[in-house]
């Protein structure tokens, strides 16, 4: 009789926790979305790229605001990826 009630459990918290990853899944996907937007665009690195001349320009060190939406960005890539492969362990079980 435990082990009925015990899987019971199991299978209703797998089912709330599948539903609550998949939903910070989506707000994650939101926030990504939104904090590249918010980074300040490099139109002439883009050039200078193409044309060859971007060897010591990509150098210098990001300051400031531009610093901080590049960690947040990237910690909440991180967050995207680990949230996808436990809906992927999750649903192949």
């Amino acid at each position: 009789m435990i082990n009925l009630v015990s899987k019971s459990y199991v299978c209703i918290g797998g089912s709330a926790l599948y539903n609550l990853v998949m939903t910070l899944l989506i707000i994650v996907s939101i926030l990504i979305v939104i904090a590249t937007m918010m980074q300040p665009q490099k139109q002439q690195d883009a050039l200078n790229a193409l044309s060859g001349g971007a060897v010591f320009s990509g150098q210098t060190k990001k300051r400031g605001f531009e610093a901080f939406m590049e960690k947040v960005t990237s910690v909440l890539l991180v967050l995207f990826f680990v949230f996808a492969i436990i809906l992927a362990y999750m649903s192949s079980k």
